[in-house]
């Protein structure tokens, strides 16, 4: 009888290797917002407080920190659906995760190059993170549609395409602030008229 080799056990990070990792990923942000893809990630390492060996073993090469922050960027813009669907009203909801969409897409932009460095460039990480963005507002857009105070002729996807529209304008220092009215002229458009 031949003994089967029992599978490694996957453990939880421990809780301070779980907020390295996620202090590294904020700074990683910052940087790559500030310096662009070469960033130096010694200094990243340090500016998080944590030695480059850490860095290093969270994330062996540059394109894996790159591909992280932009995942964890997809996925807060994910989480917070569900946050503001159980403290706002439907189209409270809607709006704000709407506002949080624009700010994504302008953190977004400003890493692009740093995200167009990853082998096999960003359209793999875009692809990835798509069904979390649909799922996330077309959650929102049922929810409200639900309670009355949405048309019931709207496509999440519409929305969505209206907000990424405005992203491929975004020229001016001003692109933002434009974008966040259009939101609420969205908003606004979408209500039933009671």
């Amino acid at each position: 009888m031949t003994k089967k080799r029992s599978e490694p056990v996957q453990r939880k990070p421990r809780i301070d290797a779980q907020r390295n990792r996620e202090r590294i990923l904020e700074v990683a942000k910052a940087e790559f917002t500030r310096l662009g893809a070469e960033a130096s990630l010694d200094e990243i390492a340090k500016r998080a407080g944590v030695g480059a060996g850490t860095l290093y073993r969270h994330f062996p090469a540059r394109d894996d920190l790159i591909e992280a922050v932009y995942r964890s960027e997809v996925e807060k813009l994910a989480a917070a659906e569900r946050r503001f669907a159980e403290t706002m009203s439907p189209m409270e909801a809607l709006r704000a995760w709407m506002l949080l969409f624009v700010d994504h897409i302008a953190a977004k932009q400003i890493i692009a190059p740093a995200l167009n460095s990853v082998v096999g460039g960003a359209s793999k990480l875009f692809e990835g993170s798509r069904g979390l963005v649909l799922g996330a507002i077309d959650g929102l857009v049922k929810r409200a549609i639900k309670s009355g105070e949405m048309r019931n002729d709207l496509e999440p996807f519409d929305l969505l395409r209206a907000l990424i529209g405005v992203s491929h304008v975004a020229s001016g220092p001003d692109w933002q602030r434009s974008a966040r009215r259009l939101v609420d002229i969205l908003i606004a458009g979408s209500r039933t008229n009671k």
